[in-house]
């Protein structure tokens, strides 16, 4: 089901799109809320009364998220490149005993200098996509059913000619070959994947699922592994980038607003249903990299229960 997003386009900010909107009661996990969309997503969602459970790398970074966002805000740890991190936060999260109402999707890492494998995995594809495969796994069945939402931040880089020969899953390591800014498209196009297929998986509970590219938005820290090259090319990009506030406005519309009540399955770009690419379509690429994440979770749940079988 499509509905109309309003008045609301590519300038719009987090705070314009959820205006007037009554949040109380809500509860919101964010992942990546120390800075940029995230941050700005957070503000907005708990400035309308919802209760934000922001999740950052370390717990110092989450509880600063939380000084700054001033009210309605729980830190918890949720470090996405460590497996363990990430099952110990959603642990958190089921120990507070409330339904949830919202997952948002939205920490990244991007353009990575050198090559680092954990899991069998490089970095980019462990941190953007599979830690928040396992989380956002690990909490669906707390969100309620009908009115629950999942919003999964991916990137322009989705559809990028990279990625048109599919996910590399041949070389989920680097182990052929590296390009950092290959391996980041690639991640982001497994996000938009993976969000078309748990749409339809929470599909029978009313829940919806969608994907957002936020655009070039300044100001956040995805760049902070990036080259010279690509900060001198972001600065030259200033008069024509977004700010966070305007980058997280898309996040909220979907995350809380009722212009996007029962949209489901569907990639966002400026505050509207935009064309995404047309692999999304793709069952059997969907099914594939489902069953692949699963197996690389598995395969790191298994070696733990031998380290301990060792230990005692």
């Amino acid at each position: 089901m499509r509905k109309k997003s309003g008045v609301f386009g590519g300038r719009s900010t987090a705070d314009q799109v959820l205006a007037g909107i009554d949040l109380t009661g809500k509860h919101c996990v964010v992942t990546g809320c120390t800075s940029g969309i995230g941050l700005q997503t957070a503000s907005a969602l708990a400035a309308n009364g919802a209760h934000v459970i922001a999740l950052a790398r370390t717990l110092e970074g989450a509880q600063r998220a939380c000084q700054e966002i001033g009210y309605n805000c729980s830190p918890v740890q949720c470090d996405l490149e460590d497996l363990e991190s990430v099952a110990a936060a959603a642990e958190v999260i089921r120990q507070r005993q409330v339904p949830l109402d919202v997952i948002v999707a939205n920490a990244g890492i991007a353009n990575l200098g050198s090559l680092y494998i954990r899991y069998g995995v490089e970095q980019q594809f462990l941190v953007n996509h599979i830690g928040h495969f396992a989380l956002v796994n690990e909490l669906s069945s707390l969100l309620r059913d009908v009115t629950g939402r999942v919003v999964i931040v991916s990137s322009g880089a989705a559809s990028a000619r990279a990625t048109a020969s599919r996910i590399m899953f041949d070389n989920l390591a680097g182990q052929r070959f590296y390009k950092p800014a290959w391996f980041y498209q690639q991640s982001k196009f497994a996000n938009a994947v993976y969000a078309k297929e748990l749409s339809r998986r929470l599909q029978a509970r009313g829940i919806t699922v969608n994907t957002v590219n936020p655009g070039a938005v300044l100001g956040t820290a995805l760049g902070r592994h990036s080259s010279w090259v690509r900060r001198l090319a972001r600065l030259a990009a200033l008069p024509f980038g977004r700010s966070p506030a305007q980058g997280a406005a898309t996040v909220a519309l979907l995350a809380a607003s009722p212009n996007a009540a029962g949209v489901s399955g569907e990639y966002w770009y400026g505050c509207k249903i935009a064309r995404g690419n047309p692999l999304l379509n793709d069952a059997e690429l969907a099914l594939r990299l489902w069953n692949t994440s699963e197996d690389i979770i598995a395969k790191h749940r298994a070696s733990q229960t031998q380290a301990l079988a060792r230990a005692a």
